[in-house]
């Protein structure tokens, strides 16, 4: 009670600070130079066009100066990052020398490149260094960033201790420790990793813990790990559990027609950049293969993909030249762009948590989103224990197909669209009314039927659209063939042998090689 008692007094004291650098009363005026931000970091912001300071920066950035241990909690997208970040710059000095005395601990490749590129626009004017370490890079850029004197890294736990391991990363200087999106570390099951870590830096150090959510086992890592912190909960009391300006519309979908409901939601007004979440990485492979043959700009980033891959896919993506991006879920934490507009589920979320973090990539930096969510029939179970523990209060969704009239209604999806871009080039349909196989696709069928684009895409995936363990050679016959082969010489062919022999007088060698026997006589 009383640790609460205490947040509740720095909370309040802190938004008094705030009332105070604004004398005009509005909000609006609250700068990070009024925060105590040095001038050439509020500069380095403001060249970006960031200027005013969300509430969790207001409230945690002056407990950061004072080197104050914090747990800071607020809704994803509502900037945590510079909350911490600037604060650590800062306390490094102008000049900081050389090493590492800052370290910020990520769970995900995507979420340590953009920390580390927010951190290096902030520091900017400053000749302190920021280097990102993360796994799927090759070691010597990394290693040479570290012995060129790096002061602040920002890491994922495996490649960090694999450096530490080789001597190769000193963390026995370190004296600003982060950890981001920690309850998304406890997920992934990096907390014995974290726990690694924190026996290699120095026991006096200022730590900052920052997550959208803050379950138990994270509590007692703070309690164990931090000294005396403050728990701040950047919150507006009259807000549900979910972020006011994203717009949450929930459909009971069909499995076979989310395609085309996700080809005309695309097509709907207003419509910017869209992540759509998958389940699993064959799920995000096939989604774009169809939405590209549909007409639509999109990449994937998923587990199968090397880290190059992913990272020029984001690059494609946050560049505006793919303005649709599918994802798994290990990407949810990484993907920090501001004008993503929709965030479509393909499947419904495991849980409340999983939720936020997705629909969590539209309306950031205080702009409006849409987050759709297909459920399933068979996931019914897992959207009820996400509307309950959100508070959300939509209950059964409504059934939806593609030609649903809410659709159009509740998505401003003009009337008439169709899930296909009009310039797309349509698959050709071959004689008996079945698309064409694709070039590269398998030529067996399953159960004798024309497998086409079907059968491909129930077997792509990131190795090009073949799935290895089923995989036969081209020249092997189909399971239809020797159904055929028996019809032609089976039952039938020793009765036309018969009848051939009695038009040709007995022969029946042709095509054969043999002698025919001899027939008896009447």
């Amino acid at each position: 009670m009383r640790a609460h008692r205490t947040a509740r007094r720095w909370s309040s004291a802190f938004a008094e600070m705030a009332r105070q650098a604004d004398p005009t009363g509005t909000e609006d005026t609250v700068t990070f130079a009024a925060l105590d931000i040095d001038q050439d970091i509020a500069e380095a912001l403001a060249g970006k066009g960031i200027t005013e300071p969300f509430p969790i920066q207001a409230q945690t950035i002056p407990l950061g100066l004072t080197g104050q241990d914090i747990i800071g909690q607020a809704k994803t997208g509502t900037g945590k990052t510079l909350g911490f970040g600037l604060p650590l710059i800062q306390r490094l000095g102008t000049d900081p020398a050389p090493g590492v005395k800052a370290l910020v601990v990520v769970p995900t490749r995507e979420l340590c490149i953009q920390v580390a590129e927010d951190l290096e626009l902030a520091a900017s004017n400053r000749p302190t260094k920021v280097t990102a370490i993360y796994g799927g890079k090759a070691y010597e850029e990394q290693i040479e960033a570290l012995q060129d004197g790096a002061q602040i890294v920002v890491a994922t736990p495996g490649r960090l201790i694999d450096l530490n391991q080789q001597r190769l990363l000193d963390l026995s200087h370190v004296e600003t420790i982060v950890l981001d999106e920690a309850d998304k570390m406890l997920d992934l099951g990096f907390l014995p990793d974290i726990e690694k870590i924190f026996a290699k830096v120095p026991e006096v150090r200022h730590t900052m813990l920052f997550s959208a959510t803050m379950p138990g086992p994270i509590v007692a890592l703070a309690r164990r790990f931090m000294n005396r912190p403050i728990h701040i909960r950047a919150t507006d009391p009259d807000e549900g559990k979910t972020q006011a300006n994203i717009k949450h519309v929930i459909y009971r979908a069909h499995s076979l027609d989310k395609d085309e409901v996700i080809g005309r939601i695309l097509q709907a007004e207003g419509r910017g950049k869209t992540v759509v979440f998958t389940r699993t990485k064959r799920a995000a492979a096939k989604l774009v293969e169809e939405l590209n043959d549909r007409g639509f700009p999109a990449v994937a980033v998923h587990g199968d993909l090397s880290q190059e891959q992913r990272e020029r896919a984001m690059a494609a993506f946050r560049a505006g030249k793919k303005e649709i991006l599918i994802a798994t879920d290990v990407a949810a934490r990484g993907i920090d762009v501001d004008d993503v507009t929709h965030v479509i589920n393909h499947t419904v979320p495991d849980d409340p948590d999983n939720y936020l973090h997705r629909v969590g990539r539209t309306g950031r930096a205080g702009k409006t989103g849409v987050a759709v969510t297909f459920v399933d029939w068979d996931d019914l179970h897992k959207w009820r224990l996400i509307d309950k523990g959100l508070e959300m209060g939509v209950g059964e969704p409504v059934e939806t197909y593609s030609s649903s009239p809410h659709l159009y209604a509740d998505l401003s999806i003009p009337e008439g669209t169709k899930g296909r871009l009009p310039g797309a080039h349509a698959p050709a349909v071959r004689e008996g009314g079945r698309p064409p196989r694709a070039e590269g696709s398998r030529q067996r069928s399953r159960g004798g039927q024309g497998g086409g684009q079907a059968a491909e895409r129930r077997e792509g995936g990131a190795d090009g659209g073949r799935d290895k363990s089923h995989s036969r050679p081209s020249g092997r016959q189909s399971r239809s063939e020797p159904h055929i082969q028996q019809h032609e010489s089976g039952e039938g062919a020793p009765a036309k042998r018969r009848r051939r022999r009695r038009r040709s007088g007995g022969n029946s060698g042709e095509g054969s090689g043999q002698p025919a026997p001899e027939t008896p006589a009447a």
